[in-house]
Protein backbone atom coordinates (compact mmCIF):
# COMPACT_ATOMS: atom_id res chain seq x y z
CA UNK A 1 0.00 0.00 0.00
CA UNK A 2 1.31 3.41 -0.89
CA UNK A 3 1.93 5.62 2.11
CA UNK A 4 0.54 9.17 2.26
CA UNK A 5 2.77 11.83 0.74
CA UNK A 6 4.13 13.85 3.68
CA UNK A 7 4.03 17.05 1.64
CA UNK A 8 0.51 16.60 0.31
CA UNK A 9 -2.01 19.15 1.53
CA UNK A 10 -5.74 18.62 1.54
CA UNK A 11 -7.86 21.38 0.02
CA UNK A 12 -11.07 19.49 -0.68
CA UNK A 13 -13.01 20.89 2.31
CA UNK A 14 -13.01 24.10 4.36
CA UNK A 15 -10.47 23.77 7.16
CA UNK A 16 -12.73 25.47 9.71
CA UNK A 17 -14.96 22.39 9.95
CA UNK A 18 -12.40 19.96 11.39
CA UNK A 19 -13.12 18.20 14.67
CA UNK A 20 -9.66 17.38 15.98
CA UNK A 21 -8.54 14.41 18.08
CA UNK A 22 -5.10 13.86 19.60
CA UNK A 23 -3.89 10.25 19.38
CA UNK A 24 -1.23 9.59 21.98
CA UNK A 25 0.48 6.97 24.12
CA UNK A 26 2.66 4.07 23.07
CA UNK A 27 2.68 1.28 20.49
CA UNK A 28 -0.91 0.07 20.66
CA UNK A 29 -2.07 3.61 19.86
CA UNK A 30 0.60 4.03 17.19
CA UNK A 31 -0.61 0.72 15.73
CA UNK A 32 1.07 -2.65 15.30
CA UNK A 33 -1.87 -4.44 13.69
CA UNK A 34 -0.60 -6.56 10.80
CA UNK A 35 3.09 -6.15 11.68
CA UNK A 36 4.78 -9.56 11.68
CA UNK A 37 7.80 -10.93 13.53
CA UNK A 38 10.06 -9.65 10.77
CA UNK A 39 8.76 -6.12 11.44
CA UNK A 40 6.94 -5.93 8.14
CA UNK A 41 3.37 -4.63 7.78
CA UNK A 42 1.08 -6.83 5.71
CA UNK A 43 -0.81 -3.84 4.29
CA UNK A 44 -4.23 -5.24 5.17
CA UNK A 45 -6.72 -2.46 5.96
CA UNK A 46 -10.14 -3.51 7.31
CA UNK A 47 -13.18 -1.71 5.85
CA UNK A 48 -13.67 0.12 9.16
CA UNK A 49 -10.22 1.68 8.71
CA UNK A 50 -10.62 2.73 5.09
CA UNK A 51 -9.53 6.24 4.07
CA UNK A 52 -12.07 8.95 3.35
CA UNK A 53 -10.04 11.86 1.90
CA UNK A 54 -12.89 14.35 2.07
CA UNK A 55 -13.73 13.66 5.72
CA UNK A 56 -10.69 12.22 7.54
CA UNK A 57 -7.39 14.11 7.67
CA UNK A 58 -4.16 13.70 9.59
CA UNK A 59 -1.53 16.18 10.69
CA UNK A 60 1.73 14.82 9.33
CA UNK A 61 5.23 15.18 10.78
CA UNK A 62 5.67 18.45 8.86
CA UNK A 63 2.58 19.91 10.60
CA UNK A 64 0.58 19.85 7.39
CA UNK A 65 -2.91 18.47 6.93
CA UNK A 66 -3.32 15.63 4.45
CA UNK A 67 -5.81 12.83 3.75
CA UNK A 68 -5.50 10.19 6.48
CA UNK A 69 -4.67 6.55 5.77
CA UNK A 70 -3.12 3.61 7.57
CA UNK A 71 -0.57 3.50 9.02
CA UNK A 72 -1.40 6.80 10.70
CA UNK A 73 1.82 6.99 12.72
CA UNK A 74 4.32 6.02 10.02
CA UNK A 75 6.18 9.34 10.20
CA UNK A 76 5.72 9.89 13.95
CA UNK A 77 6.70 6.54 15.49
CA UNK A 78 9.26 6.33 12.75
CA UNK A 79 11.87 4.14 14.49
CA UNK A 80 9.41 1.23 14.50
CA UNK A 81 7.21 -0.41 11.87
CA UNK A 82 3.66 0.86 12.21
CA UNK A 83 0.53 -0.91 11.12
CA UNK A 84 -3.16 -0.58 11.88
CA UNK A 85 -4.14 1.31 15.03
CA UNK A 86 -7.49 2.48 16.41
CA UNK A 87 -7.47 5.99 14.90
CA UNK A 88 -9.00 5.35 11.48
CA UNK A 89 -11.83 3.14 12.72
CA UNK A 90 -12.55 5.76 15.38
CA UNK A 91 -12.71 8.50 12.76
CA UNK A 92 -14.94 6.47 10.44
CA UNK A 93 -17.29 5.73 13.33
CA UNK A 94 -17.77 9.39 14.32
CA UNK A 95 -17.55 11.24 11.00
CA UNK A 96 -21.26 11.06 10.15
CA UNK A 97 -22.09 12.75 13.45
CA UNK A 98 -19.20 15.19 13.69
CA UNK A 99 -18.30 16.04 10.09
CA UNK A 100 -14.69 16.40 9.03
CA UNK A 101 -12.27 14.67 11.41
CA UNK A 102 -8.69 15.81 12.01
CA UNK A 103 -6.37 13.26 13.60
CA UNK A 104 -3.12 14.33 15.29
CA UNK A 105 -0.88 11.25 15.68
CA UNK A 106 1.58 11.60 18.58
CA UNK A 107 2.10 8.07 19.98
CA UNK A 108 5.54 6.47 20.21
CA UNK A 109 6.09 2.80 20.98
CA UNK A 110 7.84 1.56 24.10
CA UNK A 111 7.44 4.80 26.05
CA UNK A 112 6.77 5.06 29.79
CA UNK A 113 4.52 7.65 31.40
CA UNK A 114 7.52 9.57 32.76
CA UNK A 115 8.57 10.25 29.17
CA UNK A 116 5.31 12.18 28.76
CA UNK A 117 5.86 14.63 31.59
CA UNK A 118 5.87 18.36 30.96
CA UNK A 119 9.24 19.43 29.56
CA UNK A 120 10.03 16.01 28.07
CA UNK A 121 10.45 15.73 24.30
CA UNK A 122 7.40 13.56 23.69
CA UNK A 123 5.09 15.76 25.73
CA UNK A 124 6.34 19.00 24.23
CA UNK A 125 6.05 17.59 20.72
CA UNK A 126 2.47 16.50 21.41
CA UNK A 127 1.52 19.97 22.65
CA UNK A 128 3.28 21.58 19.68
CA UNK A 129 1.43 19.36 17.22
CA UNK A 130 -1.91 19.94 18.91
CA UNK A 131 -1.39 23.70 18.87
CA UNK A 132 -0.39 23.60 15.20
CA UNK A 133 -3.55 21.66 14.39
CA UNK A 134 -5.76 24.61 15.36
CA UNK A 135 -3.63 27.45 13.99
CA UNK A 136 -5.56 29.85 11.84
CA UNK A 137 -8.90 28.54 13.06
CA UNK A 138 -8.47 25.23 11.23
CA UNK A 139 -10.63 23.36 13.71
CA UNK A 140 -11.36 22.56 17.36
CA UNK A 141 -9.67 19.99 19.57
CA UNK A 142 -12.42 17.69 20.82
CA UNK A 143 -10.54 15.05 22.86
CA UNK A 144 -7.30 13.24 23.55
CA UNK A 145 -7.34 9.47 23.01
CA UNK A 146 -4.68 7.85 25.22
CA UNK A 147 -3.44 4.24 25.19
CA UNK A 148 -0.33 3.65 27.28
CA UNK A 149 0.79 1.79 30.37
CA UNK A 150 2.37 -1.47 29.26
CA UNK A 151 5.86 -0.06 29.83
CA UNK A 152 4.94 0.94 33.39
CA UNK A 153 3.68 -2.56 34.27
CA UNK A 154 7.18 -4.01 34.35
CA UNK A 155 8.40 -2.77 37.74
CA UNK A 156 6.87 -1.70 41.02
CA UNK A 157 8.30 1.82 41.14
CA UNK A 158 6.76 2.79 37.80
CA UNK A 159 3.45 1.17 38.72
CA UNK A 160 3.36 2.88 42.12
CA UNK A 161 3.85 6.32 40.56
CA UNK A 162 1.53 5.80 37.58
CA UNK A 163 -1.55 7.45 39.06
CA UNK A 164 0.30 10.64 40.01
CA UNK A 165 2.01 10.81 36.62
CA UNK A 166 -1.15 10.17 34.61
CA UNK A 167 -3.15 12.77 36.50
CA UNK A 168 -0.32 15.28 36.08
CA UNK A 169 -0.30 14.62 32.33
CA UNK A 170 -4.01 15.33 32.08
CA UNK A 171 -3.76 18.54 34.12
CA UNK A 172 -0.71 19.73 32.16
CA UNK A 173 -2.04 19.11 28.66
CA UNK A 174 -5.28 20.84 29.54
CA UNK A 175 -3.41 23.83 30.92
CA UNK A 176 -0.90 24.07 28.08
CA UNK A 177 -3.60 23.87 25.40
CA UNK A 178 -5.85 26.24 27.36
CA UNK A 179 -8.60 23.61 27.32
CA UNK A 180 -9.45 23.08 31.00
CA UNK A 181 -12.30 20.68 30.21
CA UNK A 182 -10.58 18.73 27.40
CA UNK A 183 -12.13 15.24 27.27
CA UNK A 184 -9.66 12.41 27.74
CA UNK A 185 -10.55 8.84 26.77
CA UNK A 186 -7.94 6.42 28.02
CA UNK A 187 -7.66 2.71 27.35
CA UNK A 188 -7.16 0.34 30.26
CA UNK A 189 -4.44 -2.00 29.03
CA UNK A 190 -5.25 -5.64 28.39
CA UNK A 191 -3.73 -8.65 30.13
CA UNK A 192 -0.34 -8.17 28.56
CA UNK A 193 3.00 -9.36 29.91
CA UNK A 194 4.17 -7.51 33.00
CA UNK A 195 4.13 -8.23 36.72
CA UNK A 196 2.12 -5.12 37.61
CA UNK A 197 -0.50 -5.14 34.85
CA UNK A 198 -3.42 -5.42 37.26
CA UNK A 199 -2.15 -2.48 39.31
CA UNK A 200 -1.87 -0.31 36.19
CA UNK A 201 -5.35 -1.37 35.09
CA UNK A 202 -6.85 -0.53 38.48
CA UNK A 203 -5.27 2.93 38.35
CA UNK A 204 -6.48 3.58 34.81
CA UNK A 205 -10.03 2.53 35.58
CA UNK A 206 -9.99 4.53 38.81
CA UNK A 207 -8.84 7.93 37.51
CA UNK A 208 -11.47 10.26 38.94
CA UNK A 209 -11.11 13.56 37.11
CA UNK A 210 -13.81 15.52 35.26
CA UNK A 211 -14.25 14.57 31.59
CA UNK A 212 -12.02 11.50 31.84
CA UNK A 213 -13.49 8.15 30.80
CA UNK A 214 -11.96 4.73 30.29
CA UNK A 215 -12.54 1.91 27.84
CA UNK A 216 -11.22 -1.55 28.68
CA UNK A 217 -8.98 -3.52 26.33
CA UNK A 218 -9.79 -6.78 28.12
CA UNK A 219 -11.17 -9.24 25.60
CA UNK A 220 -9.48 -7.65 22.60
CA UNK A 221 -7.31 -10.22 20.85
CA UNK A 222 -3.55 -9.91 21.25
CA UNK A 223 -0.92 -11.01 18.75
CA UNK A 224 1.48 -13.85 19.56
CA UNK A 225 3.77 -11.39 21.34
CA UNK A 226 1.13 -11.04 24.09
CA UNK A 227 1.54 -7.28 23.88
CA UNK A 228 0.09 -5.80 20.71
CA UNK A 229 -3.48 -5.89 19.44
CA UNK A 230 -4.29 -7.66 16.20
CA UNK A 231 -5.60 -5.72 13.22
CA UNK A 232 -9.17 -6.82 13.94
CA UNK A 233 -8.85 -5.86 17.61
CA UNK A 234 -7.55 -2.42 16.68
CA UNK A 235 -10.57 -1.84 14.45
CA UNK A 236 -12.83 -2.95 17.31
CA UNK A 237 -11.04 -0.66 19.77
CA UNK A 238 -11.56 2.32 17.47
CA UNK A 239 -15.30 1.67 17.51
CA UNK A 240 -15.22 1.37 21.31
CA UNK A 241 -13.46 4.71 21.60
CA UNK A 242 -16.01 6.25 19.24
CA UNK A 243 -18.90 4.87 21.28
CA UNK A 244 -17.36 6.33 24.44
CA UNK A 245 -16.86 9.74 22.86
CA UNK A 246 -20.37 9.94 21.43
CA UNK A 247 -21.94 8.69 24.67
CA UNK A 248 -20.09 11.04 27.02
CA UNK A 249 -19.05 14.10 25.02
CA UNK A 250 -21.33 14.61 22.00
CA UNK A 251 -23.24 16.71 21.32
Amino acid sequence: MELPNSTQKNDTQPQSTRQIFILSGQSNMAGRGGVDKQKKWDGVVPPECSPDPSKIHRLNANLQWEPAAEPLHYDIDCKKTCGVGPGMSFANAVKERLGIIGLVPCAVGGTAIKEWERGALLYENMVKRAAAAVQGGSGEIRAMLWYQGESDALNQHDADSYKENMEALIHNVRADLNLPSLPVIQVAIGLVKGEFVEKIREIQKGIDLPNVVCVDAIGLKLKEDNLHLTTEAQAQLGRMLADAYLAHFWP
